[in-house]
């Protein structure tokens, strides 16, 4: 916690503790983390990064460490594994190319302390298998819709916010403005494309990506 907004509201807890039950209690706070752009960490900047699987699944976790900055590297893997202080000093001296090794590390160490080895282990996989093989991770993040929405047609807009990529339509134009938005690796160029099941890969799924890194399987059920 930190900010004088942060410290004012400790010290009048504290103070509302003592006159009301006669005890004394104490306030820790810690300054906000800065990652080498400048930039503060935290749910204002790119959304809240749940623990709750609920929330955010194991691989979007891991996502988010890989997606670190590298000048970030050294410090995410001080503050958010266990690894030894000298195998942290090995690889916070990789360069290039080579530092996405150090990334990975990060993400699925990170991963570990919150879901598990297990889990770390899959959105790993996970990854290298949407990323390096080039295939459709039947691991990946997956939305559920019912059979008759995508029979009517479900719009590539509402997709994206059924999936998490973006907060509202309009976001969801600019991404595609942008080509950001993709359905099956392909993509979108019209903002009223409609999913039906003629979507549907062999493996009955749609491929619905944001970007390189942010995909999602959208599944008829």
């Amino acid at each position: 916690m930190g900010g004088s907004d942060q410290w004012g509201n400790i010290v009048s807890g504290i103070e509302l503790g003592r006159r009301a039950d006669g005890v004394e209690l104490f306030g820790l706070t810690s300054p906000l983390l800065i990652t080498a752009s400048g930039a503060k960490m935290g749910k204002t900047a790119s959304g809240a990064v749940w623990l709750n699987a609920d929330m955010l699944s194991p691989y979007d976790y891991w996502q988010y460490w890989r997606n670190s900055e590298d000048a970030d590297v050294d410090q995410f893997l001080k503050l958010f594994t266990e690894l030894p202080l000298n195998e942290i000093a090995k690889l916070a001296k990789l360069k290039g190319a080579e530092l996405n090794e150090a990334k990975k590390i990060l993400a699925t160490e990170a991963t570990a302390l919150v879901h598990g080895r297990d889990a770390a282990d899959r959105a790993a996989e996970t990854a290298r298998t949407t990323f390096e093989k080039g295939e459709i991770a039947q691991s990946l993040p997956t939305l559920e819709v019912p059979r008759a929405d995508l029979e009517k047609g479900l719009g590539v807009l509402n997709a994206s916010i059924l999936a998490g990529f973006v907060q509202s339509t309009g976001e969801a134009r600019r991404q595609i403005k942008g080509g950001g938005i993709k359905v099956n690796d392909e993509p979108v160029s019209n903002e009223r494309q409609l999913l039906t099941p003629s979507d549907l890969t062999p493996d009955g799924v749609i491929k619905l990506s944001l970007g390189k890194k942010r995909h999602a399987l959208i599944r008829p059920v």
